[in-house]
């Protein structure tokens, strides 16, 4: 497993990658990176654990909540996959937008999900929120954010 990089390392980038400082002919207006409070990078990406949530094994009521969350952020829903583990089993899906994904993990036996929204460009992650509360009813909503490709 060579070609796996452990988290927390930085692998051996091969000499044709480009890095947007280097190469100008990205035109900053159109590498729909984001520039904010003097930062620029890809995208945001929020880490969302619910707990004490609702509806957590119905694969059709997950994908309903994500595309509102989704369309709330103000990206475009490429395409959207949602697996069923087993009668009232958890459920693992994915939504893919034209800026990143959604996704979700759910444990309904306890409650609990674990979701990623990732977008670049315009889009606001933070505004899936109402819709994630609406949609799961959680008792506690724990976040956390990571700036994506952060230049400086």
């Amino acid at each position: 497993m060579d070609a796996l990089v452990q988290p927390g390392m930085v692998s051996d980038l091969p000499s044709d990658t480009r890095n947007i400082d280097e190469d100008r002919s990205v035109s900053p207006e159109k590498d729909y990176f984001i520039a904010r409070n003097g930062v620029r990078y890809a995208g945001t990406h929020l880490i969302i654990d619910l707990w004490g949530a609702t509806n957590l094994d119905d694969p059709e009521h997950i994908d309903a909540v994500l595309r509102d969350a989704a369309l709330a952020t103000g990206a475009t829903i490429l395409h959207g996959h949602f697996h069923h583990f087993s009668p009232n089993g958890g459920v693992s899906g994915v939504l893919v937008l034209a800026e990143s994904h959604v996704s979700i993990h759910s444990w309904p036996e306890r409650d609990y999900a674990a979701l990623d929204i990732f977008v670049c460009g315009d889009c606001d992650p933070y505004k899936a929120l109402p819709a994630l509360k609406r949609g799961f009813l959680p008792e506690r909503v724990q976040l956390s954010e990571h700036k994506r490709g952060l230049i400086g």
